[in-house]
């Protein structure tokens, strides 16, 4: 039987009260999400034995949300994931963002992205809808966009989000979900013996700073190959220097046959608990990474997280994609809508 629960999860420092909505399925599953940030808090789900589990990273309070710096479960945008040069053109129009790593632009702004606004909440009997304006020029980005991001829970286990937009003007839009999964337990350590499948035989390579070089390489023979379930541990670590210029795993894998419909693009497994998560997604791309750079912090119930204790699945159009024309382009006309669709099932 599905419900939503709704409960005070205290004031931001500018005063403004938060909530906290969970959505329950009847096999157990359970996922909280909050209207600040339309952040992915909590996301239990049973294992083998039927003991559930809190599989993501994130916090108990509020106020360690309004920093944040590792982004856990996070609605990213206007723009997820990096920028060359902070800035891109479109007819024309230069416009700069903020220079946020090293001299480029990485999840459009750390203090007034997404992630840091507190949206309007409607909920049906199994979703929790949150939607903003974004005004023209917010963030350097161009058009007054009206989003919305829905959280559904199903009764097979799957936990969809569902973005929707319209701008008034031409623009780029490119969100994605950044919640780091640990499929044993939030407080479980680390990621390395999970096991990954990325429907994947291409990635895109990177400079230094982790901007695309407009490549698109073959796994073939590389740590990037995933294509048959290996655990992440495996070849982290490997001395290559696509690896060592990001510490490991942060890089966009090209999906296999994307054409804008839903796709099984990903399967992880941890072996003890049989836990089984399954990604869909309608999306070009997807950002593997392994949490190589969460910096120590408390998080839910006191556990200290650090470095490789989640790893993300965030789909998306290519990194970059607006200064590399043979990427697949997240420009959309004014008044042309933003629609697409990721889902993480559990099996």
């Amino acid at each position: 039987m599905m419900g939503i629960t709704k409960k005070s999860f205290g004031n931001t420092k500018d005063g403004k009260e938060c909530f906290l909505y969970t959505l329950e399925n009847g096999n157990g599953v359970k996922a909280t999400v909050t209207d600040f940030g339309a952040i992915l808090v909590s996301l239990f789900v049973p294992d083998n034995n039927g003991k559930s589990e809190d599989i993501v990273l994130g916090y108990d309070k509020l106020e360690d949300y309004e920093v944040n710096g590792s982004f856990f479960g996070t609605t990213v945008g206007r723009n997820a994931n990096r920028i060359e040069d902070a800035k891109f053109t479109i007819d024309g129009v230069t416009y700069q963002l903020a220079v946020n790593d090293g001299k480029n632009n990485l999840h459009s702004d750390a203090q007034l992205g997404f992630h840091k606004k507190v949206w309007a909440v409607e909920t049906t009997y199994n979703s929790v809808i949150f939607s903003m304006l974004s005004p023209d020029g917010e963030m350097g980005f161009p058009g007054n966009l009206k989003i919305s991001v829905s959280y559904t829970l199903t009764e097979d286990n799957a936990l969809e989000i569902y973005y929707d937009g319209i701008s008034d003007k031409k623009t780029t839009i490119n969100m994605t979900n950044h919640s780091y999964f640990n499929l044993a337990g939030h407080n479980k350590g680390k990621i390395y013996d999970t096991l990954l499948m990325l429907a994947c035989s291409k990635y895109t390579p990177i400079v230094l700073g982790a901007i695309p070089t407009g490549e698109i390489s073959s796994v073939e023979g590389t740590a990037m190959d995933f294509r048959s379930p290996k655990r992440i541990g495996d070849q982290i670590n490997d001395d290559w220097k696509q690896l060592t210029m990001v510490q490991g795993y942060d890089h966009n894998w090209v999906i296999d046959g994307a054409d804008g419909t839903l796709k099984k693009i990903a399967v992880a497994t941890d072996e003890v608990s049989g836990r089984t998560m399954e990604v869909y997604t309608d999306l070009p791309g997807v950002q593997f990474y392994a949490g190589n750079c969460i910096s120590e912090t408390v998080g839910k119930g006191g556990v200290v997280y650090s470095d490789r204790s989640g790893f993300c699945l965030e789909t998306q159009y290519y990194p970059n994609n607006v200064n590399q024309p043979n990427f697949p382009q997240a420009i959309f006309d004014a008044e042309q809508p933003y629609q697409t669709k990721t889902i993480y099932k559990f099996i």
